[in-house]
């Protein structure tokens, strides 16, 4: 929800499709609510979504399109996701992971 809000915005997220695993299983296709760290009714990226994954495997979200950082948000203090563009076998960071220094960095601390 904070780091990618168009799913909890997205009225029918049956048609929202853009959560694909990234290696298959051999366990099958089995229904799965994807959520997000979010404790918020709408942090999710998916229900009811028929996948071939098991416990510890990665999701990619395709398609995130080109608002994932500029409407994310620092709700709950949580950092900013980096941003990581793909072009066939090769990946490139294209804004690092934000920390809690970078969202504290304009406070002030009130004078004694």
């Amino acid at each position: 929800m904070n780091d990618l809000i168009r799913p909890a915005f997205v009225w029918c997220l049956d048609e929202y499709s853009a959560s694909i695993p990234c290696y298959r299983t051999p366990e099958g296709k089995r229904a799965y609510d994807l959520v997000g760290p979010i404790c918020e009714t709408g942090d999710f990226l998916g229900k009811d979504r028929e996948l071939d994954i098991q416990a510890g495997d990665l999701l990619a979200v395709r398609s995130a399109g080109a608002y994932g950082f500029t409407m994310s948000s620092n709700y709950n203090s949580r950092n900013r996701a980096a941003e990581v563009m793909v072009d066939g076998d090769k990946t490139y960071l294209i804004r690092a992971r934000e920390t809690i220094e970078h969202q504290l960095a304009g406070e002030q601390i009130l004078p004694d």
